[in-house]
């Protein structure tokens, strides 16, 4: 399995328009983060988590020839606006995308993208196959894909262990039986928007204080503000095997 880190910002992105803060006016390229989302590449399947603003940009960074399935956590904006661009997909691959969401999430699509369900026998109209996706394993080419519920404040979202891989983002709240589906994965990717408390998302010391209780053998931080601070001055008082992800970040296991 190879996990590339597509985009590790929050819903504005970092830099964020118009700020004069030093993050956002970083010569350090880890400080440039899109909005949130990560490719999964396994023999069986090429899946990507969330679809943002982004999306576009960062298939073309990527060079991501080949897509089965796109994983939607939950319908911000900030993880869906960039679904039109699966048209391209289409056109190469020559067959309908694989989308997974909840209904909850497949309503904001509808409503959001209403051309592509209504004018579906039009030419160039994104070709999707809208699967609905509950709390329960399920599998997409033979992969196993293990949802894991969380709270972003009162929303559901989903994050995914997929192996030893568990990605959890735009969450405060995860209760304990969900906890337990991500024990024992070798890598945890969990959000950290900032050190100040926030109504919805972790901070970085909630984040630190959740990846002790899981105990992966290691951790990267993702979903991170221009408020947290520089990437490089962070990393250097993290735990030992925590770590802040980056745009452009690759594992393999």
């Amino acid at each position: 399995m190879r996990v590339t880190f597509l985009g590790t910002g929050t819903s504005q992105g970092v830099p964020v328009i118009a700020c004069p803060c030093p993050v956002c006016h970083s010569a350090d390229p880890r400080d440039k983060r899109l909005r949130c989302s990560v490719l999964i590449e396994t023999p069986e399947a090429t899946i990507v988590i969330d679809s943002g603003p982004d999306f576009r940009y960062q298939m073309l960074r990527a060079d991501v020839r080949k897509l089965d399935a796109i994983l939607f956590t939950h319908g911000h904006k900030d993880h869906t606006a960039g679904l039109d661009d699966v048209r391209a997909y289409n056109y190469f691959m020559q067959q309908p995308l694989d989308v997974y969401a909840t209904e909850e999430t497949q309503e904001v699509l509808h409503r959001e993208f209403q051309y592509i369900f209504k004018n579906a026998d039009y030419p160039g109209v994104p070709q999707i196959n809208l699967h609905t996706m509950r709390n329960e394993a399920f599998e997409i080419n033979g992969l196993r894909i293990q949802p894991i519920r969380v709270l972003h404040y009162k929303m559901e979202v989903f994050g995914f262990r997929i192996g030893d891989f568990t990605y959890i983002t735009d969450a405060n709240f995860i209760a304990p039986e969900e906890m337990d589906k991500a024990r024992g994965s070798h890598t945890l990717v969990l959000n950290a928007l900032r050190h100040e408390a926030h109504i919805s998302h972790f901070t970085l010391e909630e984040a630190i204080a959740v990846a002790r209780d899981i105990a992966p053998s290691t951790t990267y931080f993702t979903h991170i503000s221009h408020q947290l601070g520089l990437h490089e001055e962070i990393s250097a008082h993290l735990p030992e095997n925590m770590r802040l992800s980056f745009d452009g970040l690759q594992l393999v296991f």
